[in-house]
């Protein structure tokens, strides 16, 4: 039987267990004020044709120029940024992105991250896909690592693996995320509606408790 998006999660996850992805160093963030959710976004377009250690390691030189803030990327010398993230390769090119979007944040929601992540997801992404530099890998990785939204993520890994297991073939980006998206949504929602949300609710230990409506209903009648 041809593996399922849904078979091939429940696989990796029984066999490397959690990941934990997007690694940072939260401390960093809480000893200096800084948002983590805008190092995933310099992240994100450091890592654009190279290895995270490479992004690791231009990271890092921005730590130890306290540069993980959106103002201080917006203002900061082209020059000098080329210079701190010049591991990660094509620095010329993503020192440019990183003030292009960080400019971005600044002028129009005034570096509040909270505000520019609290909109519907395609509203976002569209707006993401509208920045200069910011294909729909990248956005993709700022909405589900930085905005914690609900969608899939088509990498080169992606690819190859499907293409190795025959699972797809000659697909776009947005077909192989469709698929996957759509596979993912019919069987958990089956599954959780099977454990949980039935005609007679199951509500103690439902992991979506704290976001649904029954329980508030349930409470004023």
């Amino acid at each position: 039987m041809k593996n399922t998006p849904v078979q091939l999660y429940n696989t990796f996850l029984s066999t490397y267990g959690p990941q934990h992805w997007w690694p940072m160093d939260s401390s960093y963030h809480k000893l200096n004020g800084s948002d983590p959710r805008f190092e995933v976004i310099i992240g994100a377009i450091l890592t654009q044709n190279t290895a995270w250690s490479n992004v690791e390691k231009a990271i890092y030189n921005l730590k130890q120029e306290n540069m993980l803030h959106i103002s201080s990327i917006a203002e900061s010398d082209l020059d000098a940024l080329k210079k701190y993230i010049r591991p990660s390769g094509f620095f010329n090119q993503k020192a440019k992105r990183l003030q292009t979007i960080a400019s971005y944040l600044k002028k129009q929601y005034q570096g509040d991250l909270t505000l520019f992540f609290d909109q519907p997801l395609q509203n976002l992404r569209q707006e993401l896909l509208r920045i200069n530099g910011i294909g729909p890998e990248t956005a993709d990785s700022i909405l589900l690592y930085a905005g914690n939204k609900p969608i899939f993520v088509v990498d080169a890994y992606t690819k190859r693996l499907f293409g190795r297991l025959n699972l797809l073939a000659d697909l776009s980006y947005d077909q192989i995320q469709s698929y996957v998206e759509s596979d993912f949504s019919q069987h958990f929602s089956v599954e959780h509606a099977k454990r949980f949300c039935r005609k007679k609710p199951l509500c103690t230990g439902c992991p979506l408790i704290n976001d649904c409506t029954y329980q508030t209903t349930v409470a004023l009648e």
